[in-house]
């Protein structure tokens, strides 16, 4: 066991001079990890901002006008007037997202209670923009209605008043969520490329060669690699978070880092047992890169961390539940945003931790064939 703990210690130190001495490498992870991380996050929104509205306002009342005046930034653009005839045109050559078309006589059937229909076009081209933004917009005119009906009979309250307490994110705002799952989604990418990398440049190389005359056992090869790159990736990931996420973004981490790391490090082990494993069936890096893009996307974009998990069908929530980007996806938001302690989260440990000693033993198994065929 001494030898075996030795040899992996001196192979790990090989495997960390030979990672950092590749300058292309290292500026990927840098750059993952930095830019791409803040970058995503400032770009990317699936919140309503600065979208374009038109408004035919057909009954030019105290009514139309408050709602016009209520579409304000920074949700929306300040409301372009326009006639009911450029309305198609104006959709087909994509000058608005959304036209409110307000009838005639709007205001006096409202007073009249004769639930007069006000029509919202949206140019679904945009999804999320369209989907949301009308839910926004129609709340607008549901309380410029309200509003319009308290004044003109002088009523000062509500039947009902609802009190909504928003959870974790105060205020909805998207970088928070896209700021850590950009995180968790470039440690999955990166793992899998850096310990895949490792295995095929020796064996481009040559030194896989050099690796067999040695006193050395296939396990003790594969485990300094994962632990090395691991070690690595960990290290940016913890920096992206505490520098990148919040400090520069200003995302608060109101839960326990030392357990997000304990986290951490088990995905690790299990990602670069996959990783080491996907190396071991592509004989060249471009070969190894087919076959890691399709898996990272497809386990990415089911993970819950794009959409969330309710939102797919059951049978997708029913296989994906066990892939491991999946149940780190639902420990970090977990432990990041809920404050989750370990004995809430420990199922997904669990779960990890297993798969990772599986992928392992895969890996372990074809890293022998492998050198077997070699030597």
């Amino acid at each position: 066991m001494y030898e075996w703990i030795k040899n992996v210690w001196f192979l790990s130190i090989k495997e960390f001079k030979s990672v950092t001495s590749d300058i292309t490498l290292m500026g990927l992870v840098v750059a993952v990890f930095t830019v791409a991380v803040y970058s995503v996050s400032t770009g990317l929104t699936t919140e309503v901002k600065n979208a374009s509205v038109a408004i035919i306002d057909q009954d030019q009342s105290a009514l139309s006008y408050q709602i016009r005046d209520a579409i304000l930034p920074p949700y929306f653009k300040p409301a372009v007037l326009i006639q009911a005839h450029e309305r198609d045109a104006k959709l087909d050559k994509g000058e608005f997202v959304f036209i409110i078309d307000i009838p005639p006589n709007f205001a006096q059937d409202v007073l009249a209670e004769k639930k007069p229909q006000v029509y919202i076009w949206a140019d679904a081209t945009a999804a999320t923009l369209a989907g949301v933004g009308s839910a926004y917009i129609e709340q607008i005119v549901q309380r410029e209605v309200q509003t319009y009906l308290r004044e003109s009979s002088n009523l000062d309250w509500m039947p009902v008043e609802p009190i909504v307490s928003i959870m974790y994110n105060p205020n909805g705002t998207n970088v928070w969520f896209i700021g850590v799952m950009q995180v968790v989604s470039n440690v999955t990418l990166l793992t899998m490329i850096l310990v895949g990398a490792a295995i095929i440049r020796e064996r481009e190389h040559g030194t896989m060669e050099h690796l067999l005359v040695m006193p050395v056992r296939a396990s003790e090869i594969a485990i300094a690699k994962i632990l090395t790159n691991s070690a690595l990736i960990m290290v940016a990931a913890l920096l992206s978070l505490g520098g990148v996420v919040h400090l520069l973004l200003g995302v608060p981490i109101i839960g326990s880092v030392s357990l997000f790391t304990l986290g951490l490090a088990i995905y690790l082990f299990t990602v670069s047992s996959l990783g080491v494993w996907l190396a071991t069936l592509a004989p060249t890096m471009p070969q190894f890169g087919l076959l890691c893009i399709p898996i990272y996307i497809v386990t990415r974009l089911l993970s819950g961390g794009e959409t969330p998990m309710e939102s797919m069908s059951q049978i997708v929530q029913d296989i994906t539940f066990f892939s491991p980007v999946t149940q780190f996806v639902m420990y970090a938001q977990s432990v990041l945003f809920r404050n989750a302690d370990l004995a809430i989260v420990w199922p997904q440990l669990a779960i990890l931790s297993v798969a990772g000693v599986l992928f392992l033993a895969m890996a372990l198994s074809r890293f022998h064939q492998m050198l077997a065929k070699q030597g």
